[in-house]
């Protein structure tokens, strides 16, 4: 591209796009990219402050930041997302439907590391809901070496860096334990809190079960829900290592993998994640600490929306929430807007 004074420049294309800024007025594109410049427009351009303009200069081996932006979008876009109108160098992906928002952050630091070109995501494993904003992509500079753009494309081959899982319809056991409560002694509380959670997303609730502190009651509770089509198993109470506390051994002699038994998450660190292979399907089976049925926000937040995605769940994954696994109790809750859960 070259360089001219404004006033010489009719005739000439313009090789980008031309914003006016009004405070409190517009902010919006007065003259494309690929706009021949007429007389009548020198004045209009000396107004929003263009002495000078680049003007198209084809050149081998560049690429102008539209075309160089439309290449970082297509290493992101995946089904149930679509992207707004490519502007300055800039496309943002927008969420077509309610799900889980899945992200590859190493292979979007990689593209980032290669400079003068941006992709800015949300965090990953959070929901979505249609028309929630995905990313942002920017190619800084007016023209950027196609080999630059190439090399993004190499690290987006083979599948996008984000994608989104939509939830699926789940049909739910929940079996609650404790003494105090199968005898009456007290009001059971704790489902409630859960089925509340449970029907953000499409369930249907089977029941709840409510059975003494004895491991072979327990474990056949979850084996009954099994048996009868539960696609997710929730336990309530006896999670702590309090001798009367059978739950977590319970759960291991319905004859499931174990994924953990605690999490660094606080609220939530007595958390137990395990799968049972049933049929066709892996059923999971949580076993929620206390902490559920009285605070706010707690790691059973952070796994449900992956549970309702059939994103499988590692120990990995749990232990990677330590960093922005400490919830900070503020007095206005702002969750999911916060840093509870996010990690870096």
């Amino acid at each position: 591209m070259n360089q001219i004074k404004t006033k010489d420049a009719v005739g000439h294309i313009l090789c980008h796009d031309i914003t006016q800024i009004i405070r409190g007025v517009t902010k919006d594109v007065v003259f494309k990219k690929g706009h021949i410049i007429r007389k009548e427009d020198i004045p209009v351009l000396l107004s929003v402050g263009k002495e000078n303009l680049y003007v198209w200069e084809k050149q081998e081996g560049m690429l102008h930041e539209n075309e160089a932006a439309e290449i970082l979008y297509g290493v992101c876009k995946n089904e149930y997302m679509k992207p707004t109108p490519v502007k300055e160098g800039k496309i943002e992906l927008i969420a077509d439907t309610y799900g889980l928002f899945k992200l590859d952050s190493k292979r979007l630091f990689q593209i980032n590391s290669l400079g003068e070109m941006i992709i800015a995501t949300r965090h990953g494993n959070t929901i979505v809901r249609k028309g929630n904003k995905l990313a942002g992509t920017r190619i800084i500079p007016l023209l950027i070496e196609e080999e630059k753009m190439v090399k993004a494309q190499e690290i987006g081959a083979g599948k996008p860096i984000m994608s989104i899982i939509p939830f699926k319809h789940k049909k739910v056991g929940i079996v609650t334990t404790g003494s105090e409560v199968f005898h009456g002694r007290i009001k059971d509380t704790f489902g409630p809190v859960v089925i509340e959670k449970f029907n953000e997303f499409d369930v249907e609730i089977m029941g709840q079960t409510i059975v003494d502190d004895k491991k072979e009651q327990i474990t056949a509770a979850v084996l009954s829900y099994i048996e009868n089509g539960a696609d997710v198993i929730a336990c309530t109470g006896g999670m702590s290592v309090d001798p009367d506390d059978c739950t977590p051994g319970a759960i291991k002699s319905t004859g499931a993998e174990i994924i953990t038994y605690g999490a660094p998450v606080l609220p939530g660190a007595m958390l137990l994640v395990a799968y049972y292979d049933y049929k066709d399907k892996k059923v999971p089976i949580v076993g929620l600490p206390g902490c559920v049925m009285y605070s706010d926000r707690t790691i059973f937040d952070l796994i449900l929306p992956r549970i309702m995605a059939d994103d499988p769940i590692s120990k990995a994954d749990l232990d990677r929430l330590g960093q922005g696994g400490l919830c900070l109790n503020c007095d206005l809750c702002t969750y999911p807007n916060c840093g509870f859960g996010k990690g870096c």
